[in-house]
């Protein structure tokens, strides 16, 4: 820290001299005898030439409290460099210059010590002071207030008019908005058939008024002032970012200034409240607290934002509200069970990705659809579809966004994996646009697997249809919607949701009708099943939706049966296995077995052209 000016008296310093013969300097120059008392010349000789034991030890006693004392008068010397003086003052102007204006000023504090961690009102360094504010009408009309923050040195003053008590280089100002400007959405929901809404009436008014969204003025009573213990030599233009917005340079000697700031990362945007008539005054709670360099570049990586970002502010909105479950668990959470939720989450990303590489894998490598579910596959791809457009229409996170439309891109390519897509370019669409041709692949039709898989879903929709429909009539009667389409968006997301779970029941009719899980991709199932599992532990841990933590029991249930099978039915080396081979060499069966064996392991062993083809 290099800002403020070194100037100051000496106070002294040069007072504190010791003699060559163990006698103090004072500041007149007169001495004092460490022999006590005076004597004649003589005796004085002698006592020079042979001292005593006594003498020689209270001269090392004074000129050791003497060279204390001077130490004293230095330390207090430098300390007196380091000394500051707070003025804070709030203020509706972003410019602050009414300096004597008593109601503007909120705090004063003297004689603060720079990188001072010891004193205080809890022996931290820290100081509070606590006020409740006036609220002016033009803030309840969604007005903004300033607070201006000013260290000056030690009996200088902020105001540039007093002469002789303001010096530029010995006053470091910041100001902030104290309160934060939000959106509030209104969403025009209403029963279809009835026309009436729950809303309360005077928010209706303000979203006839107002539109969709309004912007209101938002408050939160406490925050924390910094000055960062900083004695690094910052070069101006050499400041790494996000650093660099923070470090103020004097344009004329090139030192920077004391590092403030504003510090607001534990206040939980659910603490926020809107400024409005019903509100008497504003209550403030100001803290001044040292701070680290290492925890200041960790607090202003957090609060970054990248000016060639192209994201919206609403979804920094978003993201600033998902970021209060993260604060509150390492607020509230036991200290060994955040470490280790910590470890779960990074085991988590590493299995969602090994699920990830290894269901391409499955699929890519896949020659065979014996023992597969098409239809599943199917349906997935319109689960995926349906998700994707209640979030858009509901506006949610645009991460989450990227990623279920990531989703539903890897279920459209497994389409072509399991079926034959083709363009028909006679038979044009409109006479303009070519068609889409599917067709089941040989192997999943000259295969006893269709029949199952058709069968299973001939049973499923026997329960599948009958739920649909009084779900469907549930949310028309008794849920409030925006529209008609989204009214078709959530029935069909909730219904998902809610009986998604049957979806999965085909796979395990096909297994018991094959007696066999060879086909099925363990690995991947392996990995999303170790995944559920976690989601369980986070279920416990983290505050979520009860249908989410149902949705998690449910596949737990699911791979249970999977694997009750897998238990149930043996490893068969004549059994095809997920890659379309089995166990046996039929090539040495051809030549022992009789004519139709031979015929029925031909059919069963095709050439590897054939087996690309289907």
């Amino acid at each position: 820290m290099r800002g403020f000016e070194t100037r100051g008296s000496q106070n002294g310093l040069s007072s504190c001299k010791i003699s060559s013969n163990g006698t103090a300097a004072t500041t007149d120059g007169q001495t004092v005898q460490t022999a006590g008392n005076a004597q004649d010349p003589q005796q004085q000789q002698q006592q020079q030439q042979a001292p005593n034991a006594w003498q020689v030890i209270k001269g090392v006693l004074f000129s050791f409290l003497t060279v204390s004392n001077c130490f004293n008068m230095i330390n207090t010397f430098i300390i007196s460099l380091f000394l500051q003086d707070l003025y804070v003052y709030v203020s509706q102007e972003e410019v602050f210059s009414d300096f004597n204006n008593t109601d503007a000023l909120f705090w004063f504090h003297r004689d603060l010590v720079y990188g001072d961690w010891t004193t205080g009102e809890d022996g931290d360094g820290c100081y509070q002071h606590y006020k409740e504010m006036d609220i002016p009408e033009t803030i309840q009309q969604n007005g903004s207030l300033y607070i201006h923050i000013y260290f000056t040195k030690s009996g200088f003053h902020p105001d540039p008019k007093r002469k002789g008590q303001y010096r530029r280089l010995a006053t470091v100002h910041a100001t902030r908005m104290l309160n934060k400007y939000k959106r509030r959405k209104f969403l025009k929901t209403k029963n279809l058939l009835t026309g009436e809404t729950e809303a309360d009436p005077e928010m209706i008014k303000r979203a006839e008024s107002h539109g969709p969204v309004e912007i209101i003025s938002h408050w939160h009573p406490n925050l924390t002032i910094n000055m960062v213990d900083d004695h690094t030599a910052w070069v101006k233009g050499s400041v790494p970012p996000p650093l660099d917005q923070y470090v103020k340079f004097d344009a004329v000697s090139g030192d920077y200034y004391p590092i403030v700031y504003f510090n607001d990362y534990w206040n939980l945007q659910k603490d926020y409240y809107p400024i409005n008539e019903t509100l008497k005054s504003l209550p403030l709670r100001l803290s001044y607290c040292p701070l680290s360099l290492w925890r200041w570049q960790l607090y202003a990586a957090q609060n970054a934002r990248s000016p060639w970002n192209f994201l919206p502010e609403d979804t920094y909105e978003q993201s600033d509200e998902d970021q209060d479950s993260v604060k509150v668990a390492l607020l509230e959470t036991n200290p060994y069970l955040l470490g280790l939720t910590i470890v779960v989450s990074i085991v988590h990303s590493i299995f969602e990705f090994l699920a990830f590489k290894n269901d391409i894998q499955f699929w890519n490598s896949r020659q065979s659809l014996e023992g597969l579910s098409v239809r599943s596959i199917i349906f997935g791809v319109f689960q995926s579809l349906v998700v994707l457009l209640y979030i858009l229409d509901n506006e949610t996170n645009f991460v989450v966004q990227v990623s279920v439309f990531i989703g539903l891109l890897i279920d459209l390519w497994k389409i072509t994996k399991v079926m034959d897509v083709k363009l028909d370019r006679e038979n044009k669409f409109a006479g303009v646009f070519p068609r889409l041709v599917f067709k089941d692949k040989s192997t999943y039709v000259e295969s006893s697997t269709k029949i199952y898989d058709d069968m299973a879903f001939k049973y499923l929709s026997w329960l599948l249809y009958p739920l649909f429909g009084c779900y469907a009539v549930y949310s028309l009667l008794y849920v409030e919607h925006k529209g008609w389409y989204s009214w078709v968006l959530s029935m069909l997301y909730g219904f998902l949701l809610t009986f998604g779970f049957i979806t999965m029941t085909p796979q395990l009719f096909i297994n018991y009708k094959m007696k066999s899980v060879a086909h099925l991709p363990w690995r991947m199932l392996t990995y999303k099943a170790l995944n559920t599992f976690i989601d369980d532990l986070f279920a416990f841990v983290i505050k979520m939706p009860m249908m989410y933590r149902i949705g998690c029991l449910r596949d737990d249930v699911v791979f249970f049966i999977y694997l009750y099978q897998r238990w149930i039915y043996r490893v068969d080396p004549n059994r095809v296995n997920e890659f379309g081979t089995s166990g046996v060499d039929h090539t040495q069966n051809n030549t022992a077995a009789p004519a139709p064996d031979a015929a029925s392991a031909a059919i069963t062993d095709k050439p590897e052209g054939e087996k690309k083809n289907d």
